[in-house]
């Protein structure tokens, strides 16, 4: 894990990688810009009547700009996560041929069914995350419960996007992405810190891709 580890941040610092990065980030910031224009005032009403039982109007307050902070960074987030998944797959034959030219490209993704597994992971996210809320605010535990989610995001889109690429049989994809869940949080780490967030769907994407070839690279040698 720690070789592949190492292999993907050197991709994830080369120019294609942060062209692309770049490119999605713009494309998310006005996605999440209009979305947000036609939903807010919904969402700003659950998170007020989420928070309607604390009965100090300062700590209302509070807690109801922190929930609209964080709910608006999450969106931003599961944009990022849907426009990397719609549009990594060129990035991503272009790193295998480069590390693992014997390796052949099988398949590609469907757009329809990466589409529907992105909307479902971040739909399963989202639910999570509301029911968890008041959880995300206590210290250590509340980081502990945002990766997890994030992994959430990050775990069913990967496998597939990637996963289609490389392998036809979902038996054979299905017992290679054992470890997809553990992938997917490391890939999360980086959401924690500003711009690097950009980077997780993608570097979560990378991970996986060397931890799926390098394995395939052994077996076959």
């Amino acid at each position: 894990m720690k070789q592949i580890i190492t292999k993907s941040l050197q991709d994830i610092l080369s120019p294609s990688v942060i062209t692309f990065v770049i490119k999605i980030a713009i494309l998310s910031l006005v996605s999440t810009f209009i979305l947000s224009w036609f939903v807010w005032d919904l969402l700003s009403g659950l998170i007020s009547a989420y928070v309607s039982w604390i009965p100090w109007g300062w700590l209302n307050a509070i807690i109801t700009s922190l929930a609209s902070v964080v709910v608006g960074y999450t969106l931003f987030i599961i944009m990022v996560s849907l426009l990397t998944a719609l549009m990594s797959e060129k990035l991503l034959i272009t790193l295998a041929k480069k590390h693992y030219p014997s390796t052949p490209i099988v398949g590609s993704a469907d757009i329809r069914t990466s589409v529907l597994i992105t909307l479902k992971s971040s739909g399963i996210f989202l639910g999570l995350f509301i029911l968890l809320l008041p959880l995300i605010f206590i210290p250590i535990l509340g980081q502990a419960v945002m990766l997890y989610l994030w992994s959430i995001l990050l775990k069913a889109p990967t496998v597939y996007d990637v996963g289609s690429l490389f392998i036809s049989d979902k038996k054979v994809l299905k017992e290679k992405s054992k470890q997809s869940t553990l992938i997917a949080m490391i890939g999360s780490l980086f959401n924690y810190i500003p711009l690097l967030n950009l980077f997780a769907p993608v570097f979560a994407q990378v991970l996986f891709l060397h931890h799926l070839l390098a394995k395939q690279k052994v077996w076959s040698e």
